[in-house]
């Protein structure tokens, strides 16, 4: 499917996980405007077709919030959102978040509280880029482990 067409990536670097995204994206009947990568997201950062072209990126169960700006702001527009699936104490993340965010182009990092029975604890993380990535990021995994935020 022409990136151009899609409204809507499901990205998931595992193969078997992909495939299954897609059977289910054709089951249901939305594949004319979803489309499915088993890619990683310094992958599709690095193809012009997908950075900075996303109103949003949201995320579950990926990494600490620093590591998933890393990974989600090259794949956002300016004004776009990263929302991130968080629960428990957030404190000591949001220290290296800020500093990602500084340095890659964000904003104010918001907290909301879902509103879900049996979910409590959890929040979503929204935090809205406000000027272009440098070109140089992510950076490869290794090196963000070596050097975290």
């Amino acid at each position: 499917m022409a990136a151009s067409l899609e409204r809507t990536l499901l990205a998931d670097s595992i193969g078997k996980k992909a495939a299954f995204l897609a059977v289910a994206v054709e089951a249901i009947g939305i594949a004319p405007g979803v489309g499915v990568a088993a890619a990683r997201a310094e992958e599709l950062a690095g193809d012009a077709r997908h950075r900075e072209r996303w109103p949003a990126v949201t995320a579950r169960a990926v990494g600490t919030l620093a590591d998933l700006v890393e990974l989600a702001f090259p794949l956002l527009l300016v004004g776009g959102s990263l929302i991130a699936w968080k629960r428990g104490d957030l404190d000591d993340e949001l220290e290296g978040a800020r500093r990602a965010v500084v340095a890659l182009g964000g904003g104010a990092i918001e907290l909301r509280d879902t509103a879900v029975s049996g979910l409590e604890g959890h929040r979503l993380v929204i935090v809205t880029k406000q000027r272009p990535t440098p070109p140089d990021f992510p950076r490869d995994p290794a090196l963000r482990s070596r050097r975290p935020w």
